[in-house]
């Protein structure tokens, strides 16, 4: 089977290794974005999938406009490919391109359509604080992810999984749907199947103001944030920044669903819940683990931090390192 693969950052590298290791696909190109200038002195850095691309030698096209780019297209058609394969490319496919392909552009979405279409799908269901996700495979269209559905694998959300992490199970899960999606398709084992459209959320683009930690908002919106934006929520500390990374949420409502390395915080909730503070306040510190803040509604231990002008460290190191007494006061961000 031909394939043509459309993927830009890490969560497609998965699939397109899946894709690249199969003895029954030949991947004949990658189209990727632009390369992008980032970090200090502004270097040109290509996306995840140009680097697997050049590892294997594989032909690259990284038009800017797709559409509009008649060379792109020329050399696309001229693949005769049974299938273009789009895994979080990052801009909309013309109905020229879809109708290219024998078996049609197919979609890895890190959904559960039509559910969270859109941009930003994994983060927003950790925020939302939903507790199932999954990939569905689909069809594409011109529409944003409205294309018929084709297969789906459903993942449980963990208490304590972030954007990064769950990225990388979905991936995982993603690349093998998708294989198993398109030797049924090319079987005519699958019946595609339209999605209702009046059960469709959309998963917006993510801002920077979506990581300013508000401490008047519960424990578990707080936390759902911290990991959904993973690394890059933030509140303030004696005028600095602190990204806070890693959170767990002590509820009567989260306790007993925290893992077996958290037994002595179990073992010390009643207590801990007998504490009141401000929103923001420290009302506690955790020998080993970090500082407790008091929430809108609910204490949250800070797990992970990182101040302004230095290294990423663990909440106990933390306490330890700045001297934070009960009644300090971390301000929203």
């Amino acid at each position: 089977m031909k394939i043509v693969f459309f993927g830009t950052p890490q969560f497609a590298v998965t699939t397109l290794t899946k894709l690249l290791e199969h003895p029954e696909i030949e991947v004949v190109g990658v189209v990727t974005q632009p390369d992008k200038r980032r970090g200090r002195g502004s270097k040109t850095i290509p996306s995840a999938v140009k680097k697997i691309a050049r590892e294997h030698n594989l032909t690259i096209w990284q038009p800017r406009r797709i559409k509009k780019d008649q060379e792109t297209l020329n050399n696309l058609r001229n693949t005769q490919a049974d299938a273009f394969v789009v895994v979080a490319y990052g801009q909309i496919l013309s109905s020229e391109i879809l109708e290219m392909p024998k078996l049609g552009c197919i979609n890895v979405h890190g959904s559960l359509l039509p559910q969270y279409r859109g941009a930003a799908p994994i983060q927003w269901s950790i925020v939302n604080g939903d507790r199932l996700t999954g990939i569905t495979t689909m069809l594409m269209d011109e529409g944003m992810d409205t294309g018929d559905m084709l297969l789906k694998a459903e993942t449980q959300i963990k208490l304590l999984d972030n954007a990064h992490n769950l990225a990388a199970s979905l991936a995982t899960q993603g690349a093998d749907l998708l294989l198993d999606t398109l030797f049924k398709l090319e079987q005519q084992q699958i019946s595609p199947t339209r999605q209702d459209n009046s059960q469709a959320t959309y998963a917006r683009l993510i801002d920077k103001s979506d990581f300013i930690i508000d401490w008047s908002k519960s424990a578990v919106e707080v936390h759902n944030q911290v990991r959904g934006f993973f690394p890059n929520c933030a509140a303030t500390l004696q005028d600095k920044k602190l990204k806070i990374s890693a959170t767990v949420p002590l509820t009567q409502a989260t306790i007993q669903d925290l893992p077996e390395k958290y037994i002595s915080i179990k073992q010390q909730y009643l207590e801990l819940a007998s504490l009141s503070g401000e929103p923001g306040e420290i009302v506690k510190n955790i020998k080993n683990f970090g500082a407790v803040v008091q929430t809108g509604l609910g204490l949250l231990l800070l797990e992970q931090v990182q101040l302004a002008g230095k290294r990423s460290q663990s909440g106990w190191d933390f306490v330890n390192g700045m001297r934070l007494a009960v009644g300090t006061k971390i301000n929203n961000g």
